[in-house]
């Protein structure tokens, strides 16, 4: 028994079955913080089209953002941890597809796209499914500390994988390393295995179209939900933007080599895991919001930075300032959003609210290939006004209250159990 008075990291260790999903998690998101930045030079310097990476990296999440809601009620109505394995099967099997027929040239554009969006089908089972288990295991006095420990996994990833796949794309070649993200995605789900599922309270109607429909009404009327999302899609669609410029800023303008795009994202990791962790050691309520505010302000500054001129200065400039935005904005966001959800809509909340936060990526990354193909100062311009924009989201659209008044807009669900 975990005592509520013990808020310290430590006590997270004592918490069934969270040390093995952590190690799954920390794994799979080593692989795709390598794959954001892998797919991106394999298909530059492969296809040498800037409009067709942009393409791909569209393809390679929106198909999975559209289904979000399908894939939350399978997470509320199924176990969540086999369904997160079949996701990270389904995402190896895709890398080692890719890169087998990359090496045997038998690759075309077309089913590179085609690949790319079949992949995408199952993230968001990856994406919500073990962060929709922490509210149910874990004691709410615990979740400032275990949404530090998420958001300093995805940083520590950040820090880590681009750097990584940066190199084994400059040494093995593209395919080479798809081929051995697609194992790491391999492993993950292998360290997952014989993790039990537990066991929550759920709304449901037994029809799995109508509890997808279901809790895609609860997130979109419960308005903490629906705040998050417009200011998370604006800081995304800046996202999008960012991880094209950030490679066509070093490869074309600065003409450094691949290995400096994963060591400017690494930069960004590191600084997001100081401030990840320091505001995880505050307690969040009531401040989410303010965080959320100066966090979407500061990405924007951070982005003007690279309007002055492509340098490595301004570059490195721009990625600490946003790694350090990163860290309060993930805790805001992952608390208030667990603390203003009702536990039997986690799943489905979850996986609406991630997928319609980030939804606007593949969007501004599709947007950016068009773009920085005429005018890399107006695709920068484009990243520095989302974040403008989710400023003013964050001030407007967050309400102070807190959320559970927001239940009586949950939809009825006739013949269902709660």
């Amino acid at each position: 028994m975990i005592s509520p008075r013990d808020r310290s990291y430590r006590a997270l260790l004592a918490v069934p079955t969270l040390p093995r999903i952590l190690a799954s998690m920390a794994v799979a998101r080593v692989a795709g913080a390598m794959l954001s930045i892998a797919i991106v030079l394999f298909t530059l310097t492969r296809f040498r089209s800037p409009e067709l990476t942009g393409l791909v990296t569209f393809a390679s999440l929106l198909p999975g953002l559209l289904l979000s809601p399908v894939a939350g009620a399978l997470l509320d109505r199924h176990g969540r941890t086999r369904l997160v394995i079949l996701g990270y099967l389904v995402g190896a099997s895709s890398m080692a597809l890719i890169g087998g027929l990359a090496l045997a040239d038998a690759l075309p554009a077309w089913l590179l796209l085609g690949i790319a969006a079949g992949s995408s089908l199952t993230q968001p089972l990856t994406n919500a499914g073990l962060r929709s288990v922490f509210p149910i295991i874990v004691p709410e006095h615990l979740w400032s500390r275990v949404n530090a420990i998420d958001s300093n996994g995805y940083l520590a990833a950040t820090l880590v994988g681009p750097p990584i796949a940066a190199v084994m794309v400059l040494v093995l070649g593209g395919p080479l390393t798809l081929m051995a993200i697609g194992g790491m995605l391999a492993a993950a789900a292998v360290i997952l295995v014989g993790s039990p599922d537990p066991t929550a309270e759920v709304a449901s109607t037994g029809s799995l179209v109508a509890d997808s429909w279901a809790g895609l009404v609860y997130t979109w009327r419960n308005r903490t939900i629906r705040g998050l999302g417009l200011v998370m899609g604006g800081l995304n669609l800046a996202g999008g933007v960012l991880v094209i410029v950030v490679p066509v800023v070093v490869l074309d303008r600065l003409h450094e080599s691949a290995a400096l795009v994963g060591i400017a994202w690494a930069v960004a990791g590191a600084c997001g895991m100081v401030t990840a962790l320091w505001f995880g050691r505050l307690e969040s309520r009531g401040r989410e919001k303010r965080w959320m505010i100066w966090s979407a302000f500061g990405s924007g500054v951070a982005m003007a930075l690279l309007l002055a001129g492509p340098s490595l200065p301004a570059l490195f400039a721009c990625m600490i300032v946003t790694g350090l935005c990163n860290g309060p904005l993930d805790i805001a966001l992952f608390t208030l959003r667990q603390r203003r959800t009702d536990p039997a809509w986690m799943g489905r909340a979850i996986a609406v609210s991630a997928s319609l936060n980030f939804s606007p990526y593949p969007i501004g990354s599709a947007i950016t290939g068009g773009l920085v193909a005429r005018s890399l100062e107006v695709a920068i311009a484009f990243g520095v006004l989302a974040c403008l924009v989710s400023t003013i989201f964050a001030v407007k659209a967050i309400p102070d209250e807190p959320a559970m008044s927001e239940a009586p807009e949950e939809p009825e669900i006739a013949g269902g159990v709660r």
